[in-house]
């Protein structure tokens, strides 16, 4: 078990969180720490995801954000979980992408989803008489392979910068539909189990059985997003989490806020439906002290098999989740 721990990559999938009292600006700064500590610590990605129209996530910009960080690193790969491409044509996103592999170069991530990250007013105020745009994902994600290929040369219409530059495709889900696409692509498989675990396990399998091997990948490739708050202890690690659980709650009701602080009693914050529902989305969630930490990640790799692990840290205070992430790294190296 200790070597399927630490044989298996770790990263970080950051929500730009806003926390109660602070702004965007706090949680940009927040942010670049936090990415040139979990470098320091052996961490693979930093991967930021694009929402709208939610007071409590500031990577509505994602591309802009993603710049941020991997100008103030060195090494850890940077990117998106995910781009929401049919909230944007595919040359644009040829055009930012490659932009940013040319000022990091070996060191972007694309990774695409077919969800608009908002809800449905927000996403016909992006998309306009695009709105439908979703049916026409797989055929996208082929229009932004073609503008990165050498071929695309001959093209009437190119991406400048972008043609040409090796940037990895992904696949994000949060069910089964895009294991489809990505088995059929032969393209890395991201999996959104940080709030969608319900086909998790269904939805790797199909991916693993029907994958097609590409010029990108020769075999299967999933990465599990999960929650994951550690601290020094169980007792301190589970008061943490509640600020997790408050969130999630805001999800439920759909009463949304910035993030709050931890509470002593969630019972006095949620009803038992609230927890109920919460706790369906949060079926992969590590919460505990390292050796906690530890022995339930051994557990899920050997059920999973996944090959790289995301971890997701809703936690109030700054240092309280550098500190997790600290822990987290060391559960992995064991």
């Amino acid at each position: 078990m200790e070597t399927l721990l630490s044989n298996t990559p770790y990263s970080v999938l950051d929500l730009a969180t806003v926390i109660e009292g602070k702004t965007p600006a706090d949680t940009f700064r927040n942010s670049l720490d936090l990415a040139q500590h979990v470098e320091d610590w052996g961490f693979n990605r930093y991967w930021l995801a694009e929402h709208h129209n939610m007071i409590s996530v500031a990577s509505s910009a994602t591309s802009v954000v993603i710049g941020h960080i991997a100008g103030g690193t060195k090494t850890i790969r940077v990117g998106s979980g995910g781009i929401m491409l049919p909230n944007h044509s595919p040359l644009v996103i040829a055009e930012q992408f490659g932009t940013l592999e040319s000022l990091f170069p070996g060191r972007i991530d694309l990774g695409l989803g077919r969800a608009p990250g908002t809800d449905q007013v927000t996403a016909i105020a992006i998309r306009g008489e695009r709105f439908n745009a979703a049916n026409d994902f797989p055929k996208d994600v082929l229009k932004l392979k073609q503008y990165f290929s050498t071929e695309n040369a001959k093209s009437s219409v190119r991406a400048i910068p972008g043609e040409g530059l090796d940037i990895p495709i992904w696949i994000l889900g949060s069910s089964t539909d895009s294991a489809h696409l990505a088995a059929a692509l032969g393209l890395p498989y991201a999996f959104a189990s940080h709030f969608a675990p319900a086909q998790f396990l269904t939805a790797i399998d199909i991916y693993r059985k029907n994958f097609k091997p590409s010029a990108q990948l020769a075999a299967p490739y999933v990465l599990a997003c999960i929650n994951v708050v550690a601290a020094d202890t169980d007792a301190e690690a589970n008061k943490l989490a509640t600020s997790l659980f408050q969130l999630f709650k805001g999800i439920v009701t759909g009463k949304r806020m910035l993030l709050q602080p931890p509470v002593d009693n969630m019972e006095d914050v949620w009803d038992v439906y609230e927890e109920a529902q919460a706790n369906q989305m949060l079926a992969c969630t590590f919460i505990g002290s390292r050796e906690t930490i530890r022995e339930d990640l051994q557990r899920f790799l050997e059920q999973t098999q996944v090959n790289e692990v995301m971890a997701s840290s809703h936690i109030y205070d700054h240092q309280a989740k550098l500190r997790s992430y600290q822990l987290l790294s060391e559960a992995f190296k064991g």
